[in-house]
């Protein structure tokens, strides 16, 4: 039940007709965890912690950068060298003490990620790179558990929300034969406000699937050109042949 001090909090929120004190309970039982802690994890982890979201696993095995501070919104100059999952609990902590965080200081892979996924409601892929969002769409799938998937690169970005259950595409259904998106920031480059756009977009998704409040994007794909601000929304399917979710040995569907 929210305390006096979080109905006062998150009085903005509960004001609204289609969020009341429910939804926000919702988000406030939720555990979520953020797969990796850059440019992207920066503002999901701070806007989900801001609204309320009981727990907080925050995963990266990297340490923070200079050229990070261009656009990883949570650090500073102080928090060169120090690994981004504990100062970003740190950061976080001051935002909101009510929220409980949990730092991950580990890379993680197809082998530590079932035992993690059977403990959170909603897992974020803020990664970029193919492997590691390939290995966590096979875990979520595995759990049954929604994966809400940013990509952002130059001045443009990708969003949507995944699933493999029921109706509901994975990733690999998107990308059969890879991640059309593989390159990487230290690359290709990326515009601060562009990953800034994107996590926010990804934290709404994920308060969206946690309080059952809106549509989340199961099955369609948001495009931002950041260049032009035009916005794109393509639908796309479940694949039987999926060799994810459309496995037997996989999926739970």
């Amino acid at each position: 039940m929210l305390t006096d001090a979080e109905l006062m909090r998150y009085n903005r929120q509960i004001l609204m007709p289609q969020w009341d004190i429910a939804a926000q309970e919702k988000i406030r039982a939720a555990r979520v965890l953020i797969v990796g802690m850059g440019g992207l994890g920066c503002p999901v982890s701070l806007y989900l912690a801001s609204a309320g979201v009981g727990e907080l696993w925050l995963a990266d095995f990297d340490t923070v950068e200079e050229s990070n501070l261009q656009r990883q919104v949570l650090f500073r100059e102080e928090d060169i060298g120090c690994p981004k999952a504990e100062a970003a609990a740190r950061q976080l902590a001051k935002v909101n003490p009510h929220v409980t965080l949990k730092p991950l200081v580990r890379a993680l892979d197809a082998d530590s990620l079932p035992a993690l996924l059977a403990d959170v409601d909603l897992v974020l892929d803020c990664t970029d790179n193919f492997s590691t969002r390939d290995a966590v769409n096979r875990a979520c799938v595995m759990a049954g558990k929604p994966l809400v998937s940013a990509a952002a690169i130059g001045m443009s970005g990708q969003l949507s929300v995944f699933h493999g259950q029921g109706d509901r595409p994975c990733y690999r259904c998107l990308y059969p034969e890879g991640d059309a998106g593989s390159a990487t920031c230290s690359e290709s480059g990326v515009l601060a406000t562009v990953v800034g756009v994107m996590g926010t977009l990804q934290a709404h998704e994920a308060l969206k699937c946690l309080s059952g409040v809106g549509v989340p994007l199961f099955g369609k794909l948001v495009v931002w050109e950041g260049e032009s601000s035009m916005w794109r929304t393509l639908a796309f399917r479940r694949d039987p042949a999926c060799s994810v979710c459309g496995n037997p040995e996989v999926s739970k569907s």
